[in-house]
């Protein structure tokens, strides 16, 4: 249905965290950098490695060396979430190589982009997993793909990303790529709790923003059964004025998130974890401001928008899980079992879309609020046998099953500018797309290793999903009321073919092929729309080389690929706004990542990432009226990010860290070249700095988002008068202004 520089901050935060870190930057030159304090936690006191450090990933289904693995991966690790003051997706937009993620104004309206893969339909294009288990659906009516799974990353272990299809070992909708959120085990021999507040001041925002945390891990029978509990809570305060309604600072956003885990450990053999995890987004509105139809620059001022509805957003988790990983001996076998409940509102201000007809039935011009709801609930299964990792033959064998019910409620409402329905007119719409998913699939990987340098591996998946579907227009005066089913099934085999040469114990080539699917189903019924929509796909060429150098002071992880794209699953819309699926033919994306890091010292490490990516489409797209050699929408052509990071010591035991961060998205477009309506996206950076001091069991924390307070655009899209089919204005979102924060944690 409808398609849907510097400032000031709060003077007393800001002030005294620039003092912290201005003195921690003296202290850390005065110092003697070999001081150490004796009393910290042992993972605080530990001596600084000369070496970088052994990352181990989960993302293939085995515990592996990130730098054995032959795909490109990134990891963003806990002390790094933590460090950089990361609450939602977009914090880590520019920072990972080929990964666009688009910002939609609130935590959770998140759009994530891989390898020049653009979300241009309602489906995800990336994956996105909980440890062991999918959270988000496969099916378009969920509309995953503009509400990414965003946790608040609390009690996290580190966040992976695996890019290129994955359809082998996750099948449906990995087909740009993998999202794994990996939480903390229960540690069996060792009790520890935390607890944590923080305080942060964004120029312009009406109050300051604060969180508070705490964790806890209790072994319950030592070495047998242990307890893993935490809680976050997330205040961010709105900066955004209404300029219609002289409200101020409307986009508050609160978050929250509460994560329990149980391991048990039956005997040697055994091992049972139970997970339940709940989390909350609530915006009292979203940082949108407006733009001129024709110069697209700020229709009231800079943070200022105007608009007649409040577009508040909310969202809710709640998951569950099961996992069994047994030692058979010869293989290792995993039960993963998971539920999951997920409810969207999202409420959008469709006035200057709906309002311009009001006059053409007879009455004023008015107001009309559109909100989206959507609910869904997911049970996945799956049972995997791996073999043991020793031996020339490796092998994983697995079967998957989902089932998914979703509902998706809209409602667009006619008013007048005082809030009255409207006899006649209202509602426009009431139309509820009552959906089911459910795939079985059966996969496998082998891989035989002719010598210790040289090995190659097959795989496929067999995958059939069946989906059922109605339509059910109850009211409105745009659609004739009545009610429409739809069905649909399809057979999808994915495969992977790869080798991997071991050049020496510490570089490693590889060679990749791989395919990736997005379900289709079944479309809206609407007059001259076609009853269902295929599936689209895309295989993946890719050639890597990963490389410890200079005595592993450094690491090069550089991969080209060319991805082949066809039947692309698209939104389209019919005159009066609404809007269905349907297919386009091929496109084509192509680039290089690079991510590196050195250990320049044991106390000082650097890392560069960049990436090109030159992604267009081969065959015309009518629906987006672009042209063969379009280039696609949303994904710069070149990113790059560079950070650094530095500990040392303090006197009377005390002990520091001094890091930052800069990232760089280069210019892109909204839609493709040949649309009239495309806006060009300026180039963006963005620089981070972080500082920490520890004693004991105690830290504190400083840090600044945004450093220089750019406030580029994030995303641009076009608002178009349901009379005329004209863009009346713009919707922009910009970068968050400039983020100050102070944050203790204590350990006990």
């Amino acid at each position: 249905m409808p398609h849907a520089i510097f400032r000031r901050p709060h003077n007393a935060l800001a002030w005294a965290v620039g003092l912290s870190l201005g003195a921690w930057n003296c202290a850390a030159i005065a110092q003697d950098a070999n001081a150490a304090a004796a009393d910290r936690p042992a993972r605080e006191t530990a001596a600084p490695s000369a070496t970088l450090e052994t990352v181990t990933v989960t993302a293939q289904k085995r515990s592996e060396n990130e730098r054995k693995v032959p795909a490109s991966i990134s990891v963003v690790g806990e002390q790094q979430l933590e460090n950089q003051h990361v609450t939602q997706l977009s914090d880590l937009n520019g920072y990972l190589p080929a990964m666009t993620i688009q910002d939609g104004g609130t935590p959770g309206q998140t759009a994530v982009s891989l390898r020049g893969i653009p979300t241009v339909g309602p489906g995800a294009v990336v994956g996105t997993y909980i440890d062991d288990t999918p959270l988000g659906s496969s099916s378009n009516f969920a509309r995953s793909g503009a509400f990414v799974l965003d946790l608040l990353p609390y009690d996290l272990q580190r966040v992976e990303v695996l890019r290129g299809p994955q359809g082998t070992l996750y099948g449906a909708s990995a087909m740009g790529g993998l999202l794994k959120y990996v939480l903390k085990d229960p540690d069996l021999d060792g009790f520890e709790g935390r607890v944590g507040a923080g305080i942060s001041a964004i120029g312009g925002a009406g109050d300051n923003g604060w969180n508070a945390r705490a964790g806890l891990n209790a072994p319950l029978i030592e070495g047998e059964l242990a307890l893993r509990a935490s809680f976050a809570n997330e205040y961010t305060p709105g900066w955004i004025d209404n300029a219609l309604d002289s409200r101020k600072h409307i986009n508050d956003t609160r978050q929250r998130s509460g994560h329990v885990s149980l391991l048990w450990r039956a005997n040697d053999k055994v091992r049972l974890k139970l997970t339940g995890l709940h989390q909350t987004v609530d915006a009292d509105d979203n940082s949108t401001i407006l733009l001129d139809a024709q110069s697209r620059r700020p229709t009231f001022g800079e943070d200022v928008t105007g608009k007649p509805v409040r577009e508040r957003f909310e969202k809710q988790v709640d998951y569950f899980a099961a996992t069994l990983n047994w030692d058979v001996q010869w293989a290792d076998f995993v039960s993963a079992t998971s539920y999951s409940k997920t409810s969207t509102l999202q409420v959008n201000d469709l006035s200057k879309v709906y309002g311009p007809l009001f006059p053409l039935l007879g009455e004023p011009e008015g107001v009309s609020e559109f909100p989206l709801s959507l609910d869904l609930k997911k049970w996945t299964q799956e049972l995997r046998l791996a073999s043991k990792s020793e031996g020339p033959v490796e092998w994983m064998l697995g079967a998957f099953y989902t089932r998914e019910k979703s509902a998706n409620h809209q409602q667009a409402s006619a008013e007048s500018f005082a809030g009255v329905p409207i006899a006649g007119l209202n509602p426009l719409l009431v139309a509820d797309l009552p959906s089911t998913y459910q795939e079985a699939a059966l996969f496998g990987n082998l891989t035989y290793k002719f010598n210790d340098r040289f090995d190659v591996t097959a795989g496929l998946r067999y995958a059939r999903n069946e989906q059922d579907f109605k339509q059910i227009i109850s009211a409105g005066s745009l659609v004739a009321p009545g009610t429409t089913p739809g069905e649909s099934s399809e057979n999808v085999t994915t495969y992977l073919f790869g080798s991997r040469w071991h050049l020496d114990e510490d570089s490693m080539l590889y060679l990749r092929i791989a395919s990736g699917y997005r379900p289709g189903g079944p479309n809206l019924a609407l007059p001259g729309v076609p009853k269902t929509v295929n599936s689209d796909s895309l295989v993946n060429y890719e050639l890597g080389w990963k490389a410890l150098m200079f005595e592993r002071r450094a690491s090069i992880d550089l991969a080209a690929y060319q991805i082949e794209w066809k039947d692309i699953q698209l939104s389209a819309a019919t005159p009066n706004g609404l809007t269905y699926l349907t297919n386009a033919g091929k496109a084509r994306s192509r680039g290089i990542e690079l991510t590196s890091a050195f250990k320049l010292t044991p106390s000082l490490r650097l890392g560069f990432n960049a990436s090109y990516t030159d992604a267009y489409l081969i065959d015309a797209a009518p629906a987006l009226n672009g042209q063969s050699g379009d280039t696609l929408p949303g994904i710069p052509r070149w990113t790059w990010a560079l950070s650094a990071d530095y500990d040392f010591a303090l006197p009377r035991g005390m002990s520091g860290h001094v890091g930052g961060g800069y990232h760089w998205l280069g210019k892109r477009k909204t839609n493709v070249d040949s649309n009239p309506d495309t806006a060009p996206l300026s180039a963006s950076g963005q620089l981070n700095l972080n500082a920490d001091i520890s004693k004991g069991r105690w830290t504190l924390r400083a840090y600044v988002r945004n450093l220089g307070d750019r406030r580029d655009y994030t995303s641009l899209s076009p608002v178009r008068s349901g009379t005329t089919n004209q863009v009346v204005e713009w919707q922009a979102n910009q970068l968050q202004p400039r983020t100050v924060g102070l944050e203790f944690d204590l350990w006990f």
